[in-house]
């Protein structure tokens, strides 16, 4: 190193530099940065002026080397560019930082190939431990987690077979709830627009538990008019399209998300044909968008902030403790709005 760099880094401020100018211990400075939560509020905003003043920043390099942790917890989700993955992000990194814990985000555009190079990078660049979207993906990826003792997380999903640690919901049950309200409802005729399902398990649970659905209904499953398509308004209009030019088209298009539907709706609103009482369309997931369409959409509620913050606490203790907590299945709940109606007679 350089003088003139090692004369910068001595004239940095130092955690006692905090410690003295706040008035507190070097103890009671490192937990109101790595654990905010522990220290009273008058004493961490001292602390925080102090560090502001000071222009002091930690050096996590050290602190790594020391305890073998980054304070760094990584999260692949499939895409950024909608909000199906926002809320629950939102919340993972609050609870997180509560902990003093940061996050590293990465998206995989749906691709396993590049979902298993971000875990590896995340895993390279220090990430203590992961959170994934689903279980699909080559036993590989979870082999070399386990061989590096990184611990993981899946997420979205709930499925009680597999033995890792995992926070969702039953993607089949919440579908079939809803499916069961449009037969109930009497329509027989049913169009699905889907996520493409191939190395999807949240979209193949979906689509199951609309056949599931028509199996109780005495309804032949394989009648199901089913696309698949990547998420996106667009993909929704130019699906749902398809599904009005059929000779029987569908009283009734579920969707596999609300980015769908809404695109489905879309695509009702441009060819005149009036919803719900020309068909009906439903969603997925419950984000700001489904109430902001008119009409407004009928979906299922995903507790995407619970998730979230569970998830959040689950892998702090995960690390904290080296606990293996068993899989953990979160409520859904169906709103019923104005897209869903009796077929026309």
């Amino acid at each position: 190193m350089n003088r003139k760099l090692s004369d910068t880094y001595r004239n940095l401020p130092t955690l006692a530099d905090v410690a003295r100018s706040a008035g507190v211990s070097t103890a009671t400075v490192s937990r109101c940065l790595n654990s905010p939560a522990q220290v009273q509020q008058a004493t961490r905003d001292r602390v925080l002026e102090a560090v502001t003043t000071l222009g002091y920043s930690p050096n996590f390099g050290a602190r790594a080397l020391a305890a073998r942790r980054t304070g760094t917890i990584g999260a692949i989700i499939p895409t950024m560019e909608n909000a199906i993955f926002a809320r629950a992000i939102q919340a993972f990194q609050e609870a997180l930082h509560e902990n003093g814990v940061t996050l590293l985000v990465a998206s995989s555009s749906y691709s396993p190939e590049n979902e298993a190079d971000q875990v590896r990078t995340l895993v390279a660049r220090g990430a203590d431990a992961l959170m994934l979207i689903g279980h699909d993906r080559d036993p590989g990826i979870y082999e070399f987690l386990e061989r590096r003792g990184v611990p993981v997380l899946v997420s979205w999903a709930y499925d009680p077979t597999q033995a890792r640690p995992a926070i969702g919901f039953d993607n089949r049950r919440a579908m079939s709830a809803l499916a069961d309200e449009v037969l109930r409802l009497g329509h027989v005729r049913i169009g699905m627009i889907s996520a493409l399902a191939a190395g999807n398990d949240r979209a193949r649970d979906r689509i199951e538990g609309v056949r599931d659905a028509m199996r109780a209904h005495g309804l032949d499953p394989q009648s199901l008019h089913l696309i698949e398509t990547p998420y996106s308004i667009g993909n929704g209009a130019e699906a749902m399209a398809g599904m009005m030019a059929a000779p029987a088209r569908p009283t009734a298009v579920i969707c596999g998300n609300d980015v769908l539907a809404v695109g489905a709706l879309q695509t009702a609103r441009q060819m005149g044909i009036h919803v719900p009482r020309e068909v009906s369309i439903t969603g997925f997931d419950d984000i700001e968008l489904a109430t902001v369409v008119a009409p407004a959409l009928t979906t299922v509620h995903v507790p995407h902030r619970e998730m979230g913050w569970q998830a959040a606490r689950l892998l702090v203790e995960m690390l904290g403790g080296g606990v293996t907590p068993p899989p953990v299945c979160l409520e859904t709940e169906l709103c019923l709005r104005g897209t869903l109606a009796a077929p026309s007679k």
